[in-house]
């Protein structure tokens, strides 16, 4: 008898499934089925059928769906989630049914009216890292549907799935561009992807190298403390303490624990005690490559256990988080134009903006233009756009506009007005509303209430910093300063604070310290026009002028037309003594009046 020939075809697959099912029942049982029967019965199969697809198979909360194209497919999945959303606009957040859903473009085979195979397979593994009320597709279904229906997508990369040999490319749909059927939503610790508009981070247990089991506390303790720090930055996810200690004493492999989390970095480490001496290593690793981005050890003694528990934390936290930007950057940079999000152009234009040329400046300024005009209330992208029109003001440069001060001003008070809770955001407008504006106490309370909600940030001590250079206390700047030297050692962007203590000690007649630090600010970056001010007042108030001319040449040489008239104009030194103090030493080292 001839072998049976099994039958396949080529299909556009769904898989969805309904968020937190289990939870719905045991809440209200009778209530969640009726409203689930009612969905299926009023909305699901009739669209299905009008868009030629079939029900495959009910599986309680989910379901397989079939579709003759992935253009149908796709059309049908936006319907359903823009519908679904409709239902629950009037439902308090905790009773929604919120879906997610993926299709895939794969060979399926036919067992009476089920269907089987990798490519069910593929669209159910892709399903999990949709967003809830979000649509994920693989890369074979993206081709057939790229440019088309007036969708916007994301590229979310490669990702290896269970029982699928090689890696598969994920695509999502954009929520803006699904009619915003999908609202914004955290991600689900051990379910699928972080939202983008953020970068995603677990801290998984730290190893006890120790002979010691008394030690686990001490480390358990400290990696608690880390998560805690790294929870205040409002730009980043951080995963739950209850989600990322389920790998405590297992073998991980991190890659696999970024994706089970559904965050893009994993920090892990080790803590090793000898005697009266601990050793603390980490390592912050990319979880969709396995690349390390950043390594360290801290050392120190037991003496006072939470002293050393605090400070190896504000190690950790200030080296991660530049190194996150750093990634983060490089991360848009690599996307393909179209598929950038406000972030997206955001973290593009945060080099540019810290650059401090007039060139990167106006770079800097056009792409934060971009981000707010895709997001009006992004209030990263609003400060950081003020704080564009503060540089090129306050320094004079040629590329400023006759409405910088107005708009500066505009920007930081739209970033304060979202009412955002970034830490950055805050300070920022903060510092631009006391530089631009002169609003010198609002300043000030906006720089102490960022330092309030993250301590750790280290540009956040930076700003709140110098705003006490500017207008307010000698003393307060110092202590900020000097934390932000702390919680950033090797940061880029280390010449900010370098600068600002060089200041101090410029204004406080200290000029031996003031030239050294305005030399190791210029160090860190020698097109930092800002630098010379200190260092020429510096080095003609110690009397050598030799050297003081040849500083005020090179400032004149990166923002030409400084004059001491401008600079008197244009900075809001509050305390008249000190503007006096820059600027004689300024005119001393030879800047035009």
């Amino acid at each position: 008898m001839a072998e049976r020939r099994v039958q396949r075809r080529l299909a556009a697959i769904v898989a969805a499934d309904l968020v937190g099912y289990s939870r719905l029942v045991g809440d209200d049982e009778e209530g969640t089925i009726a409203r689930l029967t009612a969905l299926r019965e009023e909305l699901i199969y009739p669209s299905v059928a009008h868009d030629h697809g079939r029900v495959v198979k009910s599986m309680g909360d989910g379901f397989l769906i079939e579709f003759p194209s992935v253009v149908n497919a796709l059309r049908n999945a936006v319907e359903l989630q823009r519908e679904v959303a409709e239902r629950n606009a009037d439902q308090p957040e905790d009773r929604r049914m919120e879906f997610r859903v993926g299709i895939n473009l794969g060979d399926i085979v036919m067992d009476g009216d089920d269907i089987l195979g990798d490519g069910v397979n593929v669209a159910a593994r892709i399903e999990a890292l949709a967003d809830p009320g979000g649509i994920c597709l693989s890369g074979a279904a993206y081709g057939q549907v790229e440019g088309r229906l007036g969708l916007a997508f994301d590229d979310l990369g490669e990702h290896t799935v269970k029982n699928i040999k090689k890696p598969i490319r994920v695509y999502r749909v954009r929520p803006d561009g699904a009619a915003a059927a999908a609202r914004a939503t955290p991600p689900r610790g051990g379910l699928g992807m972080a939202p983008l508009d953020k970068p995603s981070i677990a801290v998984l247990p730290f190893d006890n190298m120790s002979d010691d089991p008394e030690q686990e506390y001490f480390v358990d303790g400290m990696v608690e403390d880390i998560i805690t720090a790294l929870s205040r930055f409002d730009s980043l996810f951080v995963i739950a303490r209850n989600s990322s200690f389920v790998y405590k004493g297992r073998a991980v492999d991190v890659r696999q624990a970024a994706q089970e989390l559904g965050v893009r970095y994993v920090l892990e480490g080790s803590v090793r005690k000898a005697g009266n001496q601990v050793r603390v290593t980490g390592q912050l690793i990319e979880g969709a490559t396995g690349t390390h981005l950043w390594a360290d050890r801290f050392d120190g003694r037991l003496e006072d256990i939470f002293e050393l528990q605090d400070n190896i934390t504000v190690g950790v936290v200030g080296a991660i988080e530049p190194a996150l930007r750093k990634a983060e950057i490089e991360r848009s940079r690599r996307k393909p134009p179209e598929n950038l999000l406000a972030y997206d152009y955001y973290m593009r234009a945060l080099p540019h903006a810290y650059a401090f040329t007039p060139d990167d400046n106006i770079q800097a300024a056009d792409l934060l233009d971009r981000a707010i005009g895709l997001d009006p209330r992004f209030a990263e992208a609003l400060a950081c756009a003020a704080w564009c029109r503060e540089q090129r003001v306050v320094r004079g440069w040629p590329t400023a506009q006759p409405d910088d001060v107005e708009t500066g001003v505009a920007l930081a008070r739209a970033a304060i007005a979202t009412e955002s809770e970034n830490a950055n955001a805050i300070a920022m407008a903060g510092f631009v509303l006391g530089m631009l504006g002169r609003e010198y106490d609002p300043a000030l309370r906006a720089v102490k209430r960022a330092l309030d909600l993250n301590p750790n940030a280290g540009m956040v001590s930076m700003l709140a910093g110098m705003a006490n250079v500017f207008f307010g206390d000698l003393g307060v700047a110092l202590d900020c300063l000097e934390r932000s030297r702390r919680l950033s050692p090797s940061d880029p962007q280390a010449h900010f604070h370098l600068f600002g203590i060089s200041c101090i000690y410029l204004l406080s007649g200290r000029y031996e310290d003031a030239l050294a630090f305005a030399t190791k600010a210029l160090g860190v970056n020698a097109e930092w026009d800002s630098g010379y001010w200190i260092l020429a007042a510096a080095l003609a108030y110690l009397g050598r002028a030799a050297e003081a001319k040849e500083a005020v040449s090179k400032l004149l040489t990166l923002a030409p037309g400084v004059t001491l008239s401008r600079l008197r104009a244009q900075l809001p030194i509050r305390d008249q003594e000190r503007l006096e103090i820059l600027l004689e030493g300024m005119r001393t080292a030879g800047l035009p009046e």
